[in-house]
């Protein structure tokens, strides 16, 4: 299948990844996959597939029994496998959940499924600001910093995003001198990864400055790349990010 987009050692493929995941070369899934949960925005905007955790489930599947990172959320059911549940703090926002309590959530859940994770130990919580709506491509995207902080305890090699959304997974790998490849059912944000990964090793488009780097995973060290944070990571039927 030829790529849509393949340069400086990033690759990106426009289509289902269910029908791609077995013909590539890859060594670890970093992703965020459609949640289940129908998402929708405040301004209306929807996660293609989002419906279930079927191509979720059938993606880890093909995958297996290769090393991967999955986005999630608590209210619906979690892939197999999972090995340990980390959590993702966004920062003082009350997401929308159920608007008929007096709080909201401002975390998500993130799955590590598999063996070969390394670094110095650390607490299972990422504290890293949610970006701004106006300020993302994608309406569930992730924050570049909060990937590159993952990324850095994957197993060595090339990063797979089979949910790619606008690229910032792949970003984030290319900032920490990966190879990464990333497959995204809807061409308008294949068009968009395609861009921010061409700008070059820091992707400083729509970045918000975070005040709270000096936390980095509590070693008194900030990552490769984190000059700048909260640019996102996102979804082969795009999936939620910023719920």
């Amino acid at each position: 299948m030829k790529p849509y987009y393949d340069e400086d050692g990033v690759v990106i493929y426009h289509g289902d990844c269910l029908a791609i995941i077995g013909a590539l070369q890859a060594d670890v899934m970093v992703t965020d996959p459609p949640y289940g949960m129908a998402y929708r925005s405040w301004s209306g905007a929807r996660v293609r597939g989002d419906g279930s955790v079927a191509a979720r489930d059938a993606a880890l599947e093909l995958w297996h029994p290769r090393p991967a990172i999955a986005f999630g959320r608590w209210s619906v059911e979690r892939p197999r496998g999972v090995r340990l549940r980390l959590i993702w703090d966004k920062g003082e926002w009350p997401g929308m959940g159920d608007l008929a309590l007096p709080w909201g959530p401002s975390d998500e859940e993130i799955y590590v499924i598999g063996e070969g994770w390394s670094g110095k130990r650390m607490g299972s919580v990422y504290r890293s600001d949610r970006m701004a709506a106006q300020d993302a491509s994608h309406p569930t995207q992730k924050p570049v910093q909060l990937l590159e902080r993952i990324i850095e305890r994957c197993p060595p090699g090339v990063v797979l995003d089979p949910f790619m959304g606008s690229g910032t997974t792949l970003v984030a790998a290319k900032n920490l001198g990966r190879r990464a490849v990333g497959i995204e059912i809807e061409e308008k944000y294949c068009e968009i990864a395609a861009k921010r990964c061409s700008q070059g090793v820091f992707d400083f488009s729509n970045e918000l400055a975070d005040n709270r780097v000096a936390q980095h995973d509590n070693e008194g060290a900030t990552p490769q790349g984190v000059l700048l944070e909260a640019m996102g990571g996102d979804q082969c039927a795009s999936g939620p990010e910023d719920l």
